[in-house]
């Protein structure tokens, strides 16, 4: 299935934009989530191709949020990648047993995040 409209989930209003110039010049359609408990909500109503998840947020994390998507019979199948600064060995181990399909750790590198997206698609 090729992806076309990516979810960016973060707190930070610049990382938000800076992703979302990012996939926009290179095709995707966007939609934002500013914290866990939105991007439940909005997976589910919006069923993106793809999430694009921080971790360290208030409320929900991503942490929880990750788990929630993947275990839900809606929103399972979606592709889910962690952007976090959360860069220990063991926080990549934990994110991925939530259900990621994969971890980037900030600053995200573009060209890797591009190159894992069409990996996907």
């Amino acid at each position: 299935m090729p992806i076309r409209k990516i979810m960016v989930v973060d707190d930070s209003p610049t990382e938000r934009l800076s992703l979302q110039e990012l996939l926009t010049r290179n095709g995707y359609q966007v939609i934002t989530a500013e914290g866990g408990e939105e991007a439940v909500t909005r997976s589910k109503t919006e069923l993106p191709d793809l999430i694009l998840m921080d971790v360290v947020m208030p409320g929900m994390n991503g942490y929880q949020a990750t788990r929630t998507i993947s275990r839900s019979e809606t929103t399972r199948e979606i592709p889910i990648i962690m952007c976090t600064s959360k860069g220990q060995e063991t926080d990549k181990i934990w994110g991925m047993r939530q259900g990621a399909f994969a971890y980037l750790v900030k600053p995200v590198d573009h060209e890797e995040l591009l190159a894992r997206i069409r990996a996907l698609g």
